[in-house]
């Protein structure tokens, strides 16, 4: 019997206090469940139209049929721009019929912000996807997961590490989330695998696709024993802004973020600062002072992550939150509400125009790293404040 079954019965620490939430929006009975599925794909492929526009959308229209045929004009406090009133005129009903007809193979799944199979604990988040595609298991996102992430090049020892604490962790309950990167992604789900646990990936492209090509074969043994999960329609390619937004999926399905060999400067510092962000827990495993990869870590820890060196150390701080997530799940049918404020006045915005501008002339602009960048970009494209298309940002407020 896995830990969390034995946890069950022990009042664990009270869980943080609810955050205020909004109900679901009526659904609109004059159109079928397909039709109002195909409008919110509709809306989804929309240009400047990121997760926190297209709830506030829902929030002013739930009724997107008319959001789409009135143009968006009887929603004045949204503030339309020309450009999305002239694509709602013409909507892109091409990739809605590819994405529909991708939901039709066996095991492939495309479910709403309000469906009851979106993961609760995902739907807390600020700016949750509005739509997931998913192929595989669509009952596991629903199961307490733990993330673990890292560097794409790991040590020998770090690659170990991931694949063993996977495997243990997973013969406790818990299901392993991590974004089939190369390095330690690939060793978490790898790890999971092969002790016949259960494993999901969170991808930054369409499902219709693996990437990276390499892990062709680990992805479809995922889809077969776990499941894959994407934000990204399918036909989405691996466009480089898409990666550090994914992070806010892997750690907002996962109560907590192991994190295993990371450099400073470094995506899965994203990712644990998310989950930091989200109220999760965060752990790191140590390593030599002399190892630039146990940096990143080191100063995690020093920032309040929890030191972890064995599985123990995991488990204890997860039994009782995973308890409350599984009776969180059953009965969770609101979503925290939009973050209203626009911040405009963020610094970073003054590298910025209202004009497409690539990543690369933000990092020259700007005199940051890259990696400082992408995360910036993501945490203002979460909060509105800017939209990207083709890997290109602007800004829309």
């Amino acid at each position: 019997m896995g830990i969390f079954h034995c946890f069950s019965r022990r009042l664990g620490a009270m869980p943080p206090p609810a955050p205020h939430t909004v109900s679901e929006p009526a659904s609109p009975a004059a159109i079928s469940d397909t039709d109002a599925l195909r409008y919110w794909l509709a809306l989804l492929h929309a240009p400047g139209v990121g997760a926190i526009r297209f709830l506030r959308i829902l929030e002013h229209e739930p009724d997107l049929p008319r959001f789409f045929a009135n143009r968006g004009a009887s929603s004045n406090e949204l503030n339309v721009p020309p450009q999305l009133r002239r694509y709602l005129a013409k909507p892109n009903w091409q990739a809605v019929d590819a994405a529909l007809a991708w939901a039709e193979d066996m095991h492939c799944y495309i479910i709403g912000l309000f469906d009851p199979r979106y993961p609760a604990l995902l739907k807390e988040i600020p700016g949750p996807p509005p739509i997931l595609f998913v192929r595989g298991d669509i009952d596991l996102l629903a199961q307490p997961q733990l993330a673990i992430v890292g560097s794409r090049n790991p040590s020998a020892s770090g690659s170990r590490l991931a694949h063993d604490f996977a495997a243990s962790l997973s013969r406790h309950d818990l299901t392993i989330t991590s974004g089939l990167a190369l390095g330690i992604d690939a060793a978490s789900h790898q790890g999971a695998l092969n002790a016949d646990g259960k494993t999901i990936a969170v991808a930054g492209t369409g499902l219709d696709r693996i990437y990276p090509a390499r892990h062709r074969e680990l992805g479809h043994h995922i889809a077969e024993q776990g499941a894959l999960v994407s934000e990204f329609p399918p036909g989405t390619p691996p466009v480089a802004s898409n990666f550090p937004r994914r992070n806010r999926i892997i750690s907002g399905l996962s109560l907590g973020t192991l994190v295993i060999e990371a450099a400073v400067k470094s995506g899965s510092l994203i990712t644990a600062r998310l989950a930091a962000e989200q109220g999760r827990e965060v752990f790191a495993i140590p390593g030599s002072i002399h190892n630039p990869l146990a940096r990143g870590c080191h100063m995690l820890i020093q920032q309040g992550a929890k030191l972890t060196m064995e599985i123990s150390d995991i488990l204890e701080e997860l039994a009782p939150l995973a308890t409350f997530a599984v009776e969180h799940e059953s009965t969770s049918t609101n979503v925290t509400p939009v973050n209203e404020a626009v911040f405009s006045d963020h610094p970073f915005l003054e590298n910025m125009g209202f004009e497409p501008i690539s990543v690369d002339a933000l990092v020259e602009r700007s005199g940051l790293t890259a990696e400082a960048v992408s995360s910036m970009l993501l945490t203002l494209e979460i909060q509105g404040v800017v939209a990207s298309t083709g890997g290109l940002y602007s800004r829309i407020n």
